[in-house]
């Protein structure tokens, strides 16, 4: 097949929807299909992968690590991209990337899907403060359902988030399809050299998150976590791996109460062996975000053999539900600290976690999950 992306973010800009669109494509294009990416230049020099189209773009006045690419250069390719034959047109993102794929769409007459990454009815309050929560959900869904009524298919990263959309009133075919892993990428990464290189000892009980430093990651709620285990494990530490809006907010939290020794900010790591070494550093992968529409990064780390310990909301109930490879744990900084310092604690137990954590991931291969995306891509063309 030939399939044209078109997306408002990818790489170099780190989050799980770039990591979801790369695991597509690697397994896609293993598979021998060609597939072509529309995304952000960045204004940064980066060693791209063939077959990614760079759009000139300019900085997003709430959120400047993100960009908005100028949808008129986009249109300009549009002969060129027809002359390219493709099958499909697959939409990763809501903004620039949503009106130009679909624009494209009508005049190359391709059938258009999209995959419906983000949940902005729980994302949009941390960055427009300025407007009552009850109107930005009326505003968001609004916005989900007629966007969502424009495509000829969707897909939801989970079960959650697409009784999510069908409580909107979305009426689009729809499939759940997770992103899955390549095993072999979370083969690197050495975890002793990791906590050698951040002074850490090799006996220090480590706590991790990995993530965007957010507002909707819900880290605040971690760090009032720590502030509980503190007074048990008093050489807890939690390791923030990641770079965002929320980090001066966080440090100063950090600091109101008095937890400069028990975190430690450690900024974004690269996918080539940094990030798996931090992930293999850590004895428990702690995660609390309540707008996941799947929650990647917890069988990242199980693929790195760090047992989870997070909350079971939207698209992380459909990874850590059951309590494979991790235990669920309440939204209540007790009651989570209790389920982190059992696993901690309890050697046995985290003997268990972990080696179920590791067959657990293995079972979500970016090979199979793509190969279920060219199934869904042939019924909608031939629908």
């Amino acid at each position: 097949m030939r399939i044209l992306m078109v997306s408002d973010v990818y790489f170099p800009r780190v989050n799980g929807v770039s990591t979801s669109i790369q695991a597509f494509r690697q397994a896609l294009q293993a598979a021998g299909h060609l597939v072509t990416l529309i995304a952000p230049d960045y204004g940064q020099t980066v060693a791209d992968e063939a077959g990614i189209v760079r759009i000139s773009s300019r900085k997003v006045v709430v959120d400047p690590e993100d960009r908005m690419m100028r949808i008129r250069h986009i249109h300009r390719l549009t002969e060129a991209l027809r002359a390219e034959d493709y099958d499909i047109i697959h939409i990763h993102a809501p903004f620039v990337a949503h009106y130009a794929g679909l624009k494209l769409a009508r005049k190359l007459k391709l059938p258009v899907v999209a995959t419906y990454h983000t949940f902005f009815e729980e994302y949009l309050y941390n960055y427009v403060k300025w407007l009552p929560k009850e109107w930005l959900r009326y505003a968001a869904r609004r916005f989900s359902r007629t966007q969502c009524a424009e495509l000829d298919a969707l897909v939801v990263p989970s079960s959650a988030m697409q009784q999510v959309l069908v409580d909107y009133g979305v009426g689009t075919p729809m499939t759940v399809l997770p992103t899955g892993l390549d095993m072999q990428v979370f083969e690197a990464g050495d975890g002793a050299a990791f906590r050698r290189k951040q002074e850490i000892p090799a006996d220090r009980p480590v706590i991790l998150f990995v993530g965007r430093v957010a507002f909707e990651k819900n880290i605040g709620f971690l760090l009032e976590v720590v502030g509980r285990l503190q007074a048990r494990i008093p050489n807890i530490l939690l390791v923030i791996a990641g770079e965002g809006p929320a980090e001066k907010a966080l440090h100063a939290q950090v600091k109101r109460g008095g937890l400069q020794q028990q975190v430690k900010f450690v900024g974004y790591l690269r996918r080539d062996g940094d990030l798996q070494a931090c992930y293999k550093a850590a004895d428990v992968f702690v995660f609390a975000s309540r707008t996941e529409t799947q929650g990647l990064v917890l069988i990242e780390a199980m693929a790195c053999g760090t047992p989870v310990v997070s909350t079971a909301v939207l698209g992380t109930r459909d990874v850590i539900g059951a309590g494979q490879g991790g235990l669920v744990a309440p939204e209540d900084a007790e009651g989570f600290a209790a389920q982190v310092e059992r696993l901690l604690q309890d050697k046995v137990l985290h003997a268990q976690k972990t080696e179920e954590a590791l067959a657990y991931a293995a079972s979500w291969s970016h090979t199979a999950q793509a190969e279920k995306l060219v199934v869904f891509y042939q019924q909608v063309m031939g629908g």
